[in-house]
């Protein structure tokens, strides 16, 4: 339950629109739903400003379905790594589900999404980090804010970046996914002003370690305002962004 729905049922209740009963029935189940295998907190957007994510690794399909049918009336739903073949359940009981094939992302859009007026950039060392990329604008785009994606302007040919400046200087936030050693978010982080999260992945020969080295890199990257979320976490950073382009555009009007 968003601020704006509890907000609008309050204000049903006192205004005579709406019975008091059916209000404690809409309101019974919370602040959580417990479906047996999984306890889905309904209050988190009161709290925080944002819905709670289903993260689709290590859960069967059927827990998805399961989460899926039961919150789909409850408004939109994204859910985050999720394979083809969980996905392709959870659409035979949610048809209105969608996957993103890229970014391993499944989503239910039941209510409009309201965009923030910002955008942010979301730029990639390569091809090979776009499904972290992707998964970054999909939940951005879940989140209400607008993401543009900049793909393959690494540093092994930085002409390419800086043909893209006029962009990146006129977003309220930009993500750097990079691998390899992680060096595009030290680049843009000395070109631009606005506030970067940068996204370390598992793209790399031997000593790449996994994502550790760029995670290394970026964590030492001698720009400053740079910050990093964890190894392929393509989520944590849109939630980070987003945030940020909240914040903004709240200043912006007040």
């Amino acid at each position: 339950m968003t601020p704006e729905v509890l907000t609008k049922l309050l204000t049903d209740i006192r205004d005579g629109n709406v019975s008091v009963e059916h209000g404690i029935e809409q309101l019974r189940d919370f602040p959580f739903w417990d479906l047996g295998h999984t306890k889905f907190d309904v209050h988190r957007p009161l709290r925080n400003g944002f819905p709670e994510v289903v993260y689709g690794e290590g859960k069967t399909p059927e827990q998805i379905s399961d989460i899926f049918s039961a919150l789909e009336k409850g408004g939109n739903i994204l859910a985050t790594r999720v394979s083809l073949e969980k996905a392709t359940q959870v659409q035979s009981v949610c048809p209105e589900a969608r996957y993103n094939t890229l970014g391993r992302t499944l989503t239910l859009v039941k209510e409009p999404i309201h965009f923030q007026e910002g955008e942010i950039a979301i730029v990639t060392a390569g091809t090979s980090d776009l499904p972290v990329a992707e998964e970054a604008r999909a939940t951005c785009e879940m989140l209400g804010s607008r993401a543009t994606v900049i793909s393959d302007v690494g540093v092994a040919g930085l002409h390419r970046l800086l043909n893209h400046l006029p962009m990146l200087r006129k977003a309220r936030v930009i993500i750097v996914v990079a691998g390899m050693e992680g060096a595009l978010a030290s680049v843009i982080g000395g070109l631009v002003a606005q506030p970067i999260v940068a996204v370390p992945t598992s793209v790399g020969y031997g000593a790449s370690l996994s994502g550790l080295s760029a995670l290394l890199g970026m964590l030492t990257s001698c720009a400053s305002g740079v910050t990093v979320v964890n190894i392929d976490n393509g989520f944590g950073a849109a939630c980070a962004a987003c945030k940020i382009n909240n914040l903004c555009g709240d200043s912006a009007r007040s």
